[in-house]
């Protein structure tokens, strides 16, 4: 079924279009330094921004957040859908209010038509059972060389520039969409590297939704059998049902046999609901500070 991935191609890239970088906008919270074209060796080179809290101290401890599609997360008269995270806004109110510890955040500009195959769970697609579905025809896959490139190439950028200090700092990967699939698969992958993952509208579909589709069943097959021991680490998920998300909550309790099975509870493992709630950026700002406070919590 070759017309299979080929609109999956096309449908999971609407959701962020490739766009110019502005310049600095005075209503971000705290500072926002934007590299243009971040060279890399293993994917294609794309602008990532580097955002600081307020007051920021390269001496203190703050940990690390990275984020999937991060031209979404902090201006929304520059997004393709005028929408944002206003995730700068909520992690100054939440640092400054002390509900959480002090943290960087990187977004990682989307590669725009190849956002699939940088964000669908490579291994999982050898999981797939019925390979005729397929037709025959494998898509370009290319998560296992994003993750490289985030844990070869972007962290140890930030850690040398960012984080001078001695302190061990937890490194939480997130996104929404196909972005809560590539942060789920990266705590998967590099399970010494990340400890947790802000999953949110997680597309487990995999793909465009479609009757058949063997795709989350090849997913959950990867993860039963690459489970992360729970310790110091947390996963967070969550879903609607409006829009794209009504066709999540099919998937909630195979979620969480998955997890609560392997020795994870209600203290490092959220899989949360949230009634006529929207596939989109207005929707996840309304909702970001849950699993900010869950994962980065200093209580």
């Amino acid at each position: 079924m070759k017309t299979f991935f080929l609109l999956s191609f096309f449908y999971l890239s609407l959701f962020s279009k490739d766009l110019k970088i502005s310049s600095h906008n005075n209503t971000f919270k705290g500072s926002i330094e934007k590299i243009y074209d971040f060279h890399s060796n293993y994917v294609d080179s794309r602008p990532i921004y580097i955002w600081l809290p307020p007051n920021f101290d390269p001496n203190k401890k703050h940990d690390l957040l990275i984020m999937h599609d991060g031209q979404n997360l902090f201006d929304g008269t520059k997004t393709w859908n005028r929408q944002e995270w206003e995730l700068d806004e909520w992690a100054a109110k939440l640092i400054s209010e002390n509900e959480i510890s002090s943290f960087i955040i990187i977004g990682i500009h989307n590669s725009g038509k190849k956002r699939w195959s940088d964000y669908f769970p490579e291994k999982a697609y050898s999981f797939i059972s019925d390979s005729s579905y397929l037709d025959g025809v494998k898509p370009e896959l290319n998560a296992d060389q994003y993750l490289k490139y985030i844990v070869k190439e972007v962290i140890p950028f930030i850690e040398e520039k960012y984080l001078k200090s001695s302190y061990d700092y937890k490194k939480i990967i997130g996104g929404s969409s196909m972005g809560g699939l590539i942060s789920m698969y990266a705590n998967f992958e590099y399970p010494n590297v990340f400890d947790g993952a802000i999953c949110m509208s997680t597309h487990w579909p995999g793909a465009i939704v479609m009757d058949n589709n063997p795709l989350p069943e090849a997913i959950f097959k990867y993860m039963t059998e690459n489970m992360p021991l729970p310790k110091n680490k947390k996963f967070y998920f969550d879903y609607g049902n409006k829009g794209l998300d009504e066709n999540y909550p099919q998937y909630s309790k195979t979620i969480d046999s998955l997890f609560l099975n392997n020795e994870f509870h209600e203290g490092n493992f959220k899989n949360l609901f949230f009634k006529n709630h929207w596939h989109s950026e207005e929707y996840w700002a309304k909702r970001v500070q849950i699993p900010l406070k869950f994962i980065l919590s200093q209580k």
